[in-house]
């Protein structure tokens, strides 16, 4: 039996009204039918699993899919199933933010909500299949206002095909007039399998090169107006502007640091003692099983030590704060490791008789390659 011991729990709701062409997560349009059996059997894999659960958690996080989609009394039904915890957070699309809705979410307990802008341009967001317009993200977030939300973060895209510089700084523009806590800001990948990659593909490799100076321009537009740059790709408001509040996500941050999670929940994962395990992601099976009193089917996967330093070694450079090296080790390939540290991309330095490392704002800026060149 495993100790009570987990402080993060991930939600996963899978409903939406529209799959956007670049989403791969695990996601069903419409279905306002399921809406209420599925919540049933969410409640019922909780029950079965909440054992692991510390007594007091630290996050919980409902992601999608498109949480707020769900069918406002069966979301409500389960906020108020799901445990208390420092940090609630719920993923939400402009479109399905009312002044009722942030109301519901306030009085379920939720603390935090991550709203999908993506962008505020018309042509890119009819690019991207959105269904909110600019205004729409406006009035959203300023109903979340209303309910007294003090922590709200906002997505972004860069890399849309057929956006410019010009069209990337009017983005960062609407996002700093609006002053949200925190920002993610991701480059728009084609996933393989999705309709995107077949419709724009091909012109997300050619404009590839420019990516590194959008990035830059993102890094340094937040960064002068006072957010913190604390992961690859997330901002949050500084000390000399957070009131002496940390607003870092603190469900994702538990991943990067390799906490371990208990996901419920279609498709969802868990990691929990150096077991990594995957839910079906097929909906009529998930419920039928736990109609059945049963948990789903599920791909489990035993991560050994040299995978679980891989991991950290990958996931804690991504990180504004040095990781020591020693229960890394053996992930680190040294003689990459002595040249990036000559080329400026990697610091090394003493922290408390012990080795950490950090990337360089540079380093950062190049990351994910940086980091394959440490990989042994």
């Amino acid at each position: 039996m495993i100790e009570r011991t987990v402080r993060h729990l991930y939600v996963h709701l899978p409903f939406c009204a529209h799959r956007c062409g670049y989403c791969d997560f695990v996601t069903i349009s419409g279905r306002a039918r399921d809406h209420r059996p599925y919540i049933h059997a969410l409640l019922r894999e909780f029950e079965l699993e909440r054992h692991v659960l510390a007594p007091e958690l630290e996050t919980v996080f409902l992601g999608g899919g498109t949480p707020t989609f769900t069918e406002p009394s069966e979301l409500g039904r389960l906020l108020h199933a799901l445990p208390p915890a420092a940090e609630v957070t719920v993923e939400a699309n402009p479109e399905t933010v009312t002044p009722e809705l942030a109301l519901l979410l306030r009085r379920g307990g939720v603390t935090r909500v991550s709203l999908g802008a993506q962008s505020f341009q018309p042509k890119l967001l009819e690019v991207l299949e959105r269904r909110a317009g600019p205004d729409a993200v406006r009035r959203a977030f300023y109903h979340l206002r209303d309910a007294s939300f003090d922590n709200i973060s906002l997505d972004l895209l860069y890399g849309i095909p057929g956006q410019s510089a010009s069209d990337l700084d009017r983005d960062l523009s609407e996002v700093l007039a609006l002053e949200p806590e925190h920002l993610s800001c991701y480059e728009l990948e084609a996933k393989p399998g999705t309709r995107f990659t077949y419709a724009h593909g091909a012109e997300l490799t050619h404009q590839a090169e420019a990516m590194e100076t959008y990035f830059e321009r993102v890094v340094e537009t937040l960064t002068a107006a006072g957010y913190r740059w604390y992961e690859t790709a997330n901002f949050c408001l500084g000390p000399h502007r957070a009131a002496g509040r940390d607003l870092r996500a603190r469900h994702n941050l538990g991943y990067w640091l390799g906490r371990d999670y208990l996901g419920i929940g279609l498709g969802a994962v868990s990691t929990i003692e150096g077991v990594r395990r995957r839910n079906t992601p097929r909906l009529a099976v998930y419920v039928t099983a736990l109609e059945g009193g049963s948990p789903p089917a599920r791909e489990v996967e035993t991560l050994d030590r040299e995978v679980r330093s891989r991991e950290r070694l990958m996931l804690r450079l991504r990180l504004d704060e040095p990781l020591l090296l020693e229960p890394v080790e053996s992930a680190v390939d040294h003689e990459a490791l002595g040249r990036l540290v000559g080329l400026g991309l990697v610091r090394r330095e003493g922290r408390g008789g012990r080795t950490a490392l950090t990337l360089t704002p540079r380093g950062r800026l190049l990351g994910g390659g940086v980091t394959a060149e440490l990989l042994a």
